[in-house]
């Protein structure tokens, strides 16, 4: 999700919820917030499930009001929850989306004979890194680098360093450019919901395998 897997003109995470609320509550470890929060996870699961990562939903704006919504209910119970821990170090797969690059590339790609596979956010917090990932099945693959830093209990301030696309026996350095910020505003076993510094929303869950270069 700011989080980012394209080189934006305004730099975006994936890949990012912010969070200005001032809580005295001594914030709450996220798994703690499992039973709290099921019903409302499951709900938005429910309305992204037939959106295509977020294709249809750009056509539909009841619909899209209608998750966000739901993201922000699912935040709300998640306001004081610690999401910036080793927890959230994981490989993270697409599951929906409201960033334009991503969405572009999604619908375009049959246009040049191959589609968008899984769409990641490989993310490293002792190691202070980040991979934003499309992978083209089967050989292709772009990812951005960026190195990140934990600046709240929920947001984390990201810059790019490198960028590659690469087939089966070549690659293409690209020039990254950009810095940004994302807030993961829920945060599980499952799923991870965030909001970025351009206020574009992105939901991941956990993908059943680890992306390494």
């Amino acid at each position: 999700m700011a989080a980012c897997f394209s080189l934006p003109a305004t730099p975006n995470s994936f890949m990012h919820f912010p969070s200005n609320h001032k809580s005295y509550r001594k914030p709450i470890h996220c798994s703690s917030l499992t039973s709290q929060s099921q019903s409302q996870k499951n709900r938005l699961l429910n309305l992204i499930s037939n959106q295509e990562r977020g294709l249809r939903t750009q056509s539909d704006p009841q619909k899209l009001s209608e998750i966000i919504q739901a993201i922000e209910d699912l935040a709300s119970i998640g306001r004081d929850s610690v999401t910036t821990g080793s927890s959230l170090s994981a490989t993270w797969r697409l599951l929906w989306t409201t960033e334009k690059e991503q969405l572009y590339i999604i619908k375009n790609t049959p246009f040049f004979g191959t589609k968008a596979g899984d769409i990641l956010q490989v993310i490293d917090v002792e190691k202070k890194t980040l991979n934003n990932v499309i992978t083209f099945p089967p050989d292709g693959v772009f990812f951005v680098r960026s190195t990140i830093e934990v600046a709240s209990p929920q947001r984390v301030n990201f810059r790019f360093t490198s960028a590659v696309l690469c087939g089966k026996h070549w690659e293409f350095p690209l020039p990254p450019f950009g810095q940004g910020w994302f807030e993961t505003v829920y945060l599980d076993d499952e799923i991870r919901v965030v909001k970025d510094i351009r206020q574009d929303y992105l939901i991941v869950e956990r993908a059943p395998y680890t992306w390494k270069e």
